[in-house]
């Protein structure tokens, strides 16, 4: 849910209330837990990517896998690989990299990771790359920009400039 961080008020007694703006209407779940103790997690919005540039992104995909040969699962990974800014890098010990590695691939397709050596003895380096169903509207545009790229350069057509641009914009809009 969308909202607003709007006021925080600390009692003499050191509880501290928030209040906050919200997008949409909470009436339902409010009745539902008002008076219990709930859990909150509270993070910076972003825009999420539209569900169309996902299934375009999908189809770029799958022609260039058919063009040239490789996995659809290979072309996703390659394309990943090169997007900046959805990788994490953790310093892990060589005992544990086989585990974080299994763990980190059962979220999904695009949950891959890589190794390199550490200069800590007795570490490794894990790149974990990020799933893109996590990608915001940034991130998405770049999965596509470089998708189209690779298609290009292997002669398949892609949409049209001012179709492409109108995916971009309804992935600004969340869809």
């Amino acid at each position: 849910m969308k909202g607003m961080l709007k006021d925080l008020t600390i009692s003499r007694d050191g509880s501290q209330s928030l209040i906050i703006a919200i997008e949409g209407d909470a009436r339902e779940i409010f009745d539902e837990l008002s008076g219990h103790p709930v859990e909150l997690t509270l993070k910076r919005w972003r825009k999420r990517r539209s569900l169309d540039a996902n299934a375009y992104a999908w189809v770029l995909i799958d022609k260039i896998a058919e063009a040239s040969g490789v996995s659809k699962t290979e072309v996703y990974w390659n394309t990943i690989k090169e997007i900046g800014g959805v990788s994490t890098t953790v310093c892990v010990e060589d005992r544990a990299v086989d585990q974080l590695r299994a763990g980190w691939r059962k979220n999904g397709t695009g949950w891959i990771s890589d190794t390199m050596p550490s200069k800590i003895p007795g570490c490794t380096n894990v790149t974990l790359y990020y799933g893109s169903s996590t990608y915001d509207t940034a991130q998405m545009t770049r999965l596509i920009d470089l998708l189209i790229q690779d298609a290009k350069a292997l002669g398949i057509e892609t949409l049209p400039p001012a179709e492409l641009e109108r995916l971009k914009r309804l992935a600004g809009e969340g869809g």
